[in-house]
């Protein structure tokens, strides 16, 4: 009887304390995005660029690394997998910027491609709209009118980067030539602002030329310059530290932890992981207990559903590439 009462005891301690376990983070934020992506289109008639771009593409990431399931927004999957649709999302009530639906949309289908959940034909046709709608100049301008870019509206630097990123996915020689376009633009493009610096640095890569070798180093200069003492970075090199700024200089800095000549002078050896590792604590700390981060807005401060969901699923993209 004693030993069947000490198994009992143990039993109960163990699954107690597996209740007791923390969630990990990145996990709060999938569970979060897993009810909020779908939520969307039961409750309007349309599918939205932040739940069905943004958060979708969290989730599809997160679901590559093990953390949740893709097959929890089968309806977000089967829209991004048919391009030919998107047009029709305006008449039912969507986003009238189709230039900025097409590149949310095409960057949540590249990552299902290379999660192979999606055919690449697909993502071909997708990418044909996206290009149709660059400039001249190889840029993409969206929302041209707004001082800084936000989560859910991108701005022109970084519609650029994210349209550039789903056609080296695409592939295909008209996807190539546009591609070819944007680097052209993002070599010729100054910096002004933390937005503009991550966004630049997305869109060079590890490209060694020397006109991106220019503008890199302007980047990593301006980054720099504009982490704040808490670790964050925000829109501009002297504003407080904002969610998105911070997800998005995190991103832009991780494909050049490992390449010290690509990062010096801003940064000497060592120095960009310290800061990479100061961008996460940071972000850690601004989680809600919900698995969301505060809604970056712009200006600073306001309510906007968009822009929460925006955030959390870019927040959830850096905690996954900033991870062990």
């Amino acid at each position: 009887m004693r030993l069947w009462l000490l198994a009992a005891l143990l039993l109960s301690a163990a699954s107690l304390a597996a209740r007791l376990q923390p969630i990990p983070p990145e996990q709060q934020a999938v569970a979060f995005l897993a009810r909020e992506v779908p939520r969307w289109r039961r409750e309007h008639p349309c599918y939205s660029c932040h739940n069905n771009g943004d958060g979708a593409r969290a989730l599809i990431a997160a679901s590559r690394r093990g953390l949740g399931d893709a097959a929890r927004i089968t309806d977000a999957v089967a829209w991004l997998r048919t391009p030919e649709r998107w047009a029709q999302n305006s008449e039912d009530g969507g986003v009238k910027d189709l230039p900025l639906a097409r590149i949310q949309f095409s960057g949540a289908l590249a990552s299902l491609v290379e999660a192979g959940t999606a055919d690449r034909v697909a993502l071909s046709r997708a990418a044909a709209l996206v290009v149709a709608d660059q400039r001249p100049d190889g840029s993409w301008p969206i929302n041209a009118a707004a001082t800084i870019g936000s989560p859910a509206a991108y701005g022109t630097p970084l519609a650029t980067a994210m349209a550039r990123r789903a056609l080296v996915t695409a592939g295909g020689a008209d996807a190539a030539a546009a591609v070819s376009r944007a680097d052209g633009w993002f070599r010729a493009f100054e910096p002004q602002s933390v937005l503009d610096a991550s966004a630049s640095l997305l869109g060079l890569g590890v490209a060694d030329d020397e006109p991106a070798a220019v503008r890199r180093r302007e980047s990593l200069q301006l980054l720099k310059r504009g982490q704040a003492p808490d670790g964050g970075w925000g829109p501009y090199a002297t504003s407080p530290s904002e969610p998105f700024d911070t997800a998005l200089a995190l991103l832009a800095l991780m494909p050049l932890r490992d390449a010290d000549a690509l990062t010096q002078p801003a940064y000497a050896a060592g120095g960009l992981r310290a800061a990479i590792e100061k961008g996460r604590a940071y972000l850690l700390q601004q989680q809600n207990a919900d698995g969301s981060w505060p809604e970056t807005t712009r200006p600073a401060g306001q309510d906007s559903y968009a822009q929460r969901i925006s955030t959390t699923g870019w927040s959830l993209l850096a905690l996954l590439e900033t991870g062990p």
